[in-house]
């Protein structure tokens, strides 16, 4: 990047011709025009795959192995180092960087491109995430356990937090009431797990049976609810990462109130 930046200043700001920056830099001028159409330098492309003569008679035995641990349980999959040790007692006398870049290359060709996703990418007032976390704090004298509601705004990224002794349907729709107070508006959805308190049955694949106060709640404000995929924490991984981030930010050390409305106004 350093080098294009120089090229581009020498020909446009100081008016230098292309033979003249090519002579002095000794970079082609194919290459300089090239700078001059874009603001990014141009990337390099091999044209074909890298010659590994080494590994040239265990790409198959890789391949095997590495197709036959898709079918296992992710904790007994192993890893491209102990692929390439394993590899080695089978008589392959070369580095393990060929392969890594081997195995690289099976996950990508493994990989399907038709696996559906949650855009990452929001419109203002379009959403909001919401999620609960456990933590541990002294109250009156007595450490306990409490319930934190998590909300934040998608395309804000605006968190807004607050306690309840349990994870109860009360505390949950009240939650959601303080939220709509906070943020002084609604979002046209919100993004949840899957509780008892929200959902009643998880049909096949977005397919829910929301539980009738929740869907009340929703109707009301005219928003739309969408429940993630069970185990699949990055499709509303902000608030997330917010649960993970206000642990160590806020409640570490332990915090002390006398009671659970002290500790909401903190």
């Amino acid at each position: 990047m350093e080098t294009a930046m120089k090229i581009r200043r020498l020909v446009l700001v100081e008016g230098r011709s292309i033979r003249s920056v090519s002579k002095t830099t000794g970079i082609s001028r194919n290459t300089i025009r090239k700078y001059l159409q874009d603001d990014s330098p141009p990337n390099y492309r091999r044209s074909q795959p890298p010659f590994a003569p080494i590994l040239r008679g265990f790409e198959t035995k890789l391949t095997d192995w590495y197709t036959f641990d898709l079918t296992r349980p992710k904790r007994e999959k192993r890893t491209a180092k102990k692929l390439y040790e394993q590899l080695v007692e089978e008589g392959y006398a070369g580095s393990y960087y060929p392969v890594c870049r081997f195995i690289k290359t099976l996950k990508e060709d493994h990989t399907s491109s038709s696996d559906g996703f949650i855009p990452m990418r929001f419109d203002a007032g379009d959403a909001m995430q919401f999620d609960w976390s456990q933590e541990v704090v002294v109250l009156g004298g007595v450490e306990q356990k409490i319930k934190v509601g998590h909300f934040k705004l998608s395309y804000s990224r605006k968190p807004f937090v607050i306690a309840y002794p349990r994870e109860t349907q009360e505390m949950l729709l009240d939650a959601y009431i303080q939220a709509f107070v906070f943020y002084q508006g609604v979002p046209q959805r919100v993004l949840i797990d899957n509780p008892r308190t929200m959902i009643k049955r998880i049909g096949k694949g977005k397919e829910r049976e929301f539980h009738p106060r929740f869907l009340a709640l929703m109707n009301h404000y005219l928003i739309d609810p969408v429940a993630c995929t069970p185990a699949s924490g990055w499709e509303k991984g902000q608030v997330e990462r917010q649960v993970h981030y206000l642990r160590k930010e806020i409640f570490t050390p332990m915090l002390k109130f006398d009671d659970i409305d002290a500790l909401n106004t903190y």
